[in-house]
């Protein structure tokens, strides 16, 4: 067996839903499971935070009829809404709760009234999804004409988890304001607010990134948040080679051995997902020892540098996960864990531990 897999930790992600829990102070707790569950598993996701969470947050409509076809009775917030009337039926069937963020969809509402809950989603200066505060009052009240009362006003924050920024107060005391004059239920906090400002936790909070054992500030580490590791990722050595100063290694020969030494061959690549972008020096670990890529990243293989590390062939490599922090490959790599999770490709195992 060729050894590449991904360990799944239900266990880690009940884990850091209860410390997302503890920090929301008494707002309601959806979890972000969108994206296939940030690459753990839609469904696996969602049964292990079940009872932890007092719902769930997803991207799009399919993802959504998926819970509920996996038997999830839960409520489920659809972020992107609803992109046409069939959808808008089948939100209604699948009692799901959906995002306004544009005035087409207020308009479809018109046209198709009917029970269902709605967030109204407000641009507080993302400008991504989300009506102007003055359009979402104006939706607000054209939806209450049509006995379609909104029960929530949602925004996002652009900046939360950066170091030095001046945008979250302001966005959190506009999207206040609209609430407060609908006489609302507000949602905005992410990860990063919910651990980073108290005063943006409002009535709920939309946990993403946390849950999955990932930080999501460069400047602190999951560890350091009480996080417990939830994905890991790990292949095994299928080959050693000697070599000696001035030898090259892999595609286009981007790096040469300044001493005699032996490289790992790992039995992971792109094609199991693992960023080709990965430059030398991007961390990883044999036998709990660390050390770090050598030349580029192959479809199917990547080469450490074994110097001073004990190591034959079958030993693993964790690429990430328990001795090698996911958020550090990351910004080797120049993205977020995010990416990292959800690219994974269906080539490595799968184990649930």
């Amino acid at each position: 067996m060729r050894g590449t897999r991904i360990e799944i930790r239900p266990g880690a992600l009940r884990n850091n839903a209860r410390r997302a829990r503890i920090l929301a102070d008494g707002a309601e707790v959806f979890a972000m499971i969108k994206a296939d569950g940030y690459g753990h598993g839609l469904t696996l996701a969602a049964d292990a935070l079940a009872g932890e969470v007092d719902g769930f947050g997803v991207a799009v409509l399919e993802e959504a009829r998926a819970l509920r076809e996996h038997g999830i009775s839960a409520p489920i917030l659809v972020a992107e809404g609803f992109f046409d009337r069939e959808e808008l039926e089948q939100a209604r069937a699948l009692s799901l709760e959906m995002v306004v963020h544009s005035p087409w969809q207020v308009a479809l509402l018109q046209d198709n009234p009917g029970p269902l809950r709605l967030w109204l989603k407000l641009n507080t200066g993302m400008n991504r999804l989300g009506l102007r505060p003055d359009i979402a009052l104006e939706a607000a009240e054209q939806l209450a004409a049509a006995s379609m009362n909104p029960v929530g006003v949602m925004s996002h924050f652009a900046c939360a988890d950066e170091a030095d920024e001046g945008r979250t107060d302001p966005q959190m005391a506009l999207a206040g304001e609209v609430a407060d004059r609908l006489g609302l239920p507000l949602s905005a906090a992410n990860s990063a607010a919910l651990i980073r400002y108290p005063h943006t936790r409002a009535q709920r909070v939309r946990p993403g990134i946390m849950l999955y054992g990932s930080s999501p500030f460069d400047w602190q580490s999951a560890a350091q948040l009480d996080l417990a590791v939830s994905h890991r990722f790990s292949a095994r050595l299928i080959a050693i080679n000697e070599i000696q100063p001035g030898d090259t290694v892999g595609y286009g020969a981007t790096w040469t051995a300044t001493r005699p030494g032996r490289i790992g061959v790992v039995a992971a690549g792109y094609g199991d997902g693992y960023p080709r972008h990965a430059p030398s020096g991007t961390p990883a670990a044999v036998n709990g020892q660390l050390t770090m890529l050598v030349g580029r990243v192959s479809m199917d293989m990547l080469t450490i540098d074994l110097h001073g590390i004990e190591a034959d062939i079958g030993d693993e490599v964790e690429l990430w996960g328990d001795h090698v922090d996911v958020d550090k490959v990351a910004r080797a790599c120049g993205t977020i864990s995010y990416e990292l999770f959800c690219q994974i490709t269906g080539r490595p195992e799968r184990v649930i531990v």
